[in-house]
């Protein structure tokens, strides 16, 4: 894509984003401008292409998530992850089914037991189909998305299409984050996860997707930007991106993005030639750079409180004793609970009411491993080492993606410290399930080039 199609691109979501924070009425105009935009390409494309439309229309929705979350434009909260289901049922339908996926079959078929024991202990069925609803629809969703991905083959053309749906919602995020507080020194108080910086949404969610927005625009500046112009736009977005991300003071998401971009980078470097490899060194000392006066100009906004967050101290530099910030009790109190009841599980969404009646906490642990096993049971314990190895073995066989470690470590990570609460962690696991190749794919370029 040339710089001034790609600028034009950024500028226009920048706008939706300017109008999203001066008339949040809006969000639901485009919420529901993405689903018909989508849904029109994607019926509206020949048979051969219909996949390739599905799958753009996944990371579109996507990266929206969180700014329609924030914004109140969703039908119902859950809904992205229902959209994302709905494509990836439509771009198998036209893709066909890889017998390769059927492990994620059983991954799905594991996740019902556990729904006849909520279905005896939750009174009302209201209350069923939330319990149900609110918990399986990420799991679902990832069954459902790497069932679609399986061997989708993909180019680098297409590869560099499917980051750009990605990033551009994001960047509307980062403009309306922006926008809603656009001086960090004003806000930064403490050292807790900050609200206003996030956009007055879940500093949690914020830091996961701006952390992804990190990573991304990493990838465009390594990989596939080619002009001075490109690169500087990269650079540009990668800063604002990173400089957000840690102001939220969330640390799940920068984490994560950092090693993200690691791996990316030692991949790429390990694949490629002498010559490739200079540009490669060029290129990352450049980034360090970028990334350490970055890191000072958030320190001084935020008046070191986040040199002491990362520190894990708190706001007059005492060392925190739990650097889980209470997390680690909860996932130990979720194992305990599998403990007593090993094969079957306490129920789909019944963690957290039974951690209620016994200890007087309301809390989450926000970690799908601990939860999926005290919920499940031993069928947890299977549909998780499912997800773990399953894209192991694809990987042995299918060497190509150089962002099938950055992939798999997000979902990792991300299940960890934010659990499955939007659908970013699901569907990037299902993107590291992709078969990159080095021809070019069946698909009416033309029609692809259209669409940037």
């Amino acid at each position: 894509m040339n710089p001034s199609k790609y600028l034009q691109l950024l500028f226009i979501h920048i706008f939706i984003g300017i109008l999203l924070y001066l008339f949040r009425s809006l969000s639901f105009v485009y919420f529901i401008s993405i689903v018909a935009f989508f849904t029109i390409k994607l019926f509206g494309a020949n048979a051969s292409n219909k996949p390739y439309f599905a799958i753009y229309a996944c990371c579109y929705i996507v990266g929206s998530e969180v700014m329609i979350r924030m914004t109140g434009g969703a039908v119902f909260y859950e809904a992205s992850k229902y959209l994302v289901i709905v494509f990836s049922l439509v771009g198998m339908f036209y893709r066909g089914f890889n017998i390769k996926a059927v492990s994620y079959i059983f991954y799905i078929l594991f996740l019902i037991p556990a729904i006849y024991v909520t279905l005896y202990s939750v009174e009302g069925a209201l209350n069923l189909r939330k319990a149900i609803a609110f918990n399986l629809s990420g799991p679902v969703c990832l069954g459902i998305a790497a069932i679609f991905c399986y061997g989708f083959k993909v180019n680098k053309i297409i590869l560099n299409k499917l980051f750009l749906y990605l990033v551009l919602p994001l960047v509307t995020t980062l403009t309306y984050i922006i926008l809603y507080n656009p001086d960090v020194a004003r806000i930064a108080t403490g050292t807790s996860s900050n609200f206003a910086a996030s956009g007055g949404f879940g500093p949690n969610q914020v830091s996961t997707v701006l952390g992804l927005g990190m990573f991304i625009m990493t990838v465009r500046f390594f990989y596939f930007s080619k002009t001075r112009m490109s690169k500087i736009i990269d650079l540009v977005l990668l800063a604002l991106f990173s400089f957000r991300a840690i102001s939220t003071f969330s640390r799940g998401g920068v984490f994560t993005a950092v090693i993200m971009i690691f791996l990316f980078i030692a991949l790429m470097f390990k694949f490629s030639n002498r010559k490739v490899r200079t540009k490669i060194i060029v290129s990352t000392f450049v980034f360090l750079m970028l990334a350490a006066f970055t890191w000072i100009y958030t320190s001084i906004q935020t008046q070191g409180f986040i040199d002491k967050r990362y520190a894990n101290q708190n706001s007059v530099g005492q060392v925190k004793s739990d650097v889980t910030t209470g997390r680690g009790v909860l996932f130990l109190n979720e194992i305990e609970e599998f403990k007593n009841n090993p094969f079957f599980g306490v129920g789909v969404g019944k963690i957290k009411d039974i951690r209620f009646q016994k200890t007087g906490v309301h809390a989450a642990s926000h970690n799908e491993m601990s939860r999926i096993i005290s919920e499940h049971g031993i069928f947890g314990i299977l549909s998780f080492i499912i997800l773990l190895l399953a894209p192991l073995f694809l990987r042995i066989g299918l060497r190509n993606n150089i962002f099938f470690f950055s992939f798999y470590a997000f979902w990792f990570l991300t299940i960890n410290h934010s659990s499955m609460r939007i659908a970013a962690p699901a569907f990037i696991y299902a993107l590291s399930l992709l078969h990159v190749v080095n021809e070019k794919p069946i698909i009416h370029r033309k029609q692809v080039i259209e669409q940037e």
